[in-house]
């Protein structure tokens, strides 16, 4: 058994202690403080989502004297997307290279974004990302350290510098528990296992928010003077080809389409490249920043066909894209959704691999069988994170068009992600954005009147109680499970890493032939207590329409840039669609509009790695 030394020891202990206490063994007796389930509860800000950037956005917020936050979730508080996330956080904080500044840092991601991205945005968040990395250092995040104490930062794909901070390969996971602890110890409230169901803001007037309390199956309306919605990706629109957690399903931008608010870049999908061939669980980019090769079957390190200069540290776009055609040409092994290349991690010393890819080891060990110290593992491109998200409006406060209602983390598009995003930025972007929503909302309830429309919530209430009898109450149908996987299937195969007229045309018509058949579907269960059949319903006419919208946006983009590779249009069109792509709702259907992106002081040039 390979041995591991004593600081990766004592930090596997202190985390799974952590998991055990917070997510295993910390018994909620209350899911719903009793004022909300009694309907009395009137929240200054509420957020809807309980990862990384909910909770930082809460612990902002509580800062604010006087004022009432809670953060509302679907599940436990501390089982969010944010703990999946494994590589590290990004800031020029320059304790491992002291070359690197908040400058670089903002051109290494204009250019990773492939210049879709908002400059001041980006300058704005590169600015604020070593603070960010100090406070999480002052509150006692487990980062991996240096001889001098100061914690270690190493270098991830499209990164000039080594700039992202780290906690083995369980970063999320460590960010998620101590923003955990934070709020308990600020006495934020948490409304647990609480489905998001809508924003209810009539005439762009914010009452609250309808939600369903999954433990007894009652429809309840919560009165908010502002909503921060952070409610994470969309992933599971591919499903099972996707890194994502299965609570990933764009609920807070199906809800925010709803209440009026623009889909923004919805198109903007990243494919990850090194998504176990099986089942697209994430292999760490940290695993190529510790020295992992790509080769194809040949046992060529074939990355020097397309990055010769950055090789596996290039770009995900970049990378992802060359895997893919490594397949397409023959390269690869295996057919089908089951081909693959291989990740190599064989020629890494064995006592770095304990102590700092852990994880991605059993991994490889649970679901391919493959011990990376013997064999090189299958892998292939997975559906990673969506760039795309609701329309924030003012980055200094991440508001929305909707006075009232916000937007921070994935779910949000800012935009300092624009067509690709940078490995190590997401964590960063959640903490950076997560706080600036958090005082953003904050000074918005100071000067702002409660709406008082708690006419509005009631009828809300009504609306979703004779929802769930209807769906609930039908005795045939088609099945859920089928509309689920026939969506992915079309999403990967036809809005997947490479697109094309033909096969986003045959997409649309598919998703929309599934939307009528969502309107008739069997959920097959009418009880009230934990009916997760009819979660399961919400969600996919969640994902649905969320699906619609980034098959809109592809066809509308013809043009090829970072993510959105068009193999029909294989250049990039700045000229024509240097801009952001909005899609609304309009009245049964969608609209697409655009919006030009920022630039500051980054000319778009070619891309080259």
């Amino acid at each position: 058994m390979q041995k591991m030394n004593r600081r990766t020891f004592l930090k596997v202990g202190a985390t799974a202690g952590a998991a055990m206490m917070t997510g295993g063994c910390f018994l909620w007796p209350e899911n719903i403080p009793p004022a909300v389930r009694q309907g009395k509860a009137l929240y200054d800000v509420l957020i809807i989502g309980s990862g990384g950037g909910g909770m930082r956005a809460a612990l902002e917020a509580s800062k604010t004297s006087g004022l009432k936050v809670a953060v509302m979730t679907k599940m436990a508080p501390t089982r969010s997307a944010t703990t999946m996330a494994q590589g590290g956080i990004n800031g020029a904080a320059r304790t491992t290279d002291s070359k690197d500044s908040p400058e670089v840092h903002a051109f290494d991601t204009v250019k990773g974004a492939d210049y879709l991205c908002d400059q001041d945005a980006v300058e704005y968040f590169t600015e604020r990302a070593p603070e960010i990395l100090f406070e999480l250092d002052y509150q006692g995040i487990a980062f991996n350290r240096q001889e001098d104490g100061r914690f270690h930062q190493r270098k991830m794909g499209g990164s000039t510098y080594a700039r992202a901070a780290y906690s083995a390969d369980i970063s999320g996971h460590a960010v998620q528990h101590t923003m955990f602890e934070q709020c308990l110890k600020a006495n934020i409230d948490f409304i647990s296992e609480c489905q998001l169901l809508e924003v209810v803001a009539p005439q762009e007037r914010l009452s609250g928010v309808v939600a369903l309390d999954m433990r007894s199956g009652t429809v309840l309306s919560i009165a908010a003077k502002s909503v921060i919605i952070a409610t994470g990706g969309y992933g599971r629109a591919y499903w099972v080809r996707t890194s994502n957690p299965y609570s990933s399903t764009g609920d807070g931008i199906a809800a925010a389409l709803r209440a009026g608010i623009p889909f923004k870049d919805p198109e903007m999908v990243q494919f990850h490249p090194t998504g176990l061939a099986s089942n697209g669980v994430l292999m760490s980019e940290s695993s190529r920043s510790e020295g992992a090769y790509l080769l194809n079957k040949n046992g060529e390190r074939f990355m020097a066909r397309y990055a010769p200069k950055a090789m596996e540290l290039g770009p995900r776009d970049l990378v992802c894209q060359s895997v893919e055609k490594e397949i397409l040409e023959g390269r690869g092994i295996g057919e089908g959704l089951n081909a693959a290349v291989y990740l190599d991690f064989r020629h890494i010393p064995k006592e770095r691999i304990m102590e700092r890819l852990f994880q991605v080891r059993q991994l490889a060990l649970n679901f391919e069988g493959v011990d990376v110290f013997e064999k090189p593992v299958p892998i292939r491109g997975t559906c990673h994170y969506s760039m795309g998200g609701i329309d924030v409006m003012d980055y200094k406060t991440c508001a929305t068009k909707v006075p009232g209602i916000f937007a921070a983390g994935e779910c949000s598009c800012i935009s300092v992600h624009g067509a690709n995003r940078l490995g190590a930025n997401s964590l960063t972007e959640v903490l950076v954005f997560g706080k600036t929503a958090g005082a953003g909302a904050a000074a918005y309830v100071k000067g702002a009147a409660y709406a008082d429309s708690k006419e509005a919530l009631a009828d809300g209430v009504k609306r979703w109680e004779e929802q769930f009898a209807v769906a609930t109450g039908r005795s045939s149908g088609p099945s859920v499970a089928s509309i689920r996987d026939r969506m992915a299937l079309t999403m990967w195969n036809n809005a997947g890493i490479f697109r094309n007229e033909q096969g986003l045309n045959q997409a649309l018509r598919d998703i929309q032939g599934l939307q009528e058949e969502y309107k008739s579907a069997f959920v097959g269960d009418s009880s009230r207590v934990y009916n997760t059949a009819y979660m399961n319903y919400l969600e996919i006419g969640n994902l649905l329409q969320v699906a619609q919208a980034i098959v809109l946006g592809a066809l509308a983009r013809k043009e090829s840039r970072g993510s959105h590779s068009r193999t029909d249009f294989a250049k990039r069109d700045d000229k024509n669609y240097l801009q952001h792509t909005l899609i609304s709702r309009a009245g049964d259907g969608f609209k697409t509009e655009y919006r030009p992106v920022v630039v500051t002081k980054y000319k778009p040039v070619e891309r080259t790695y």
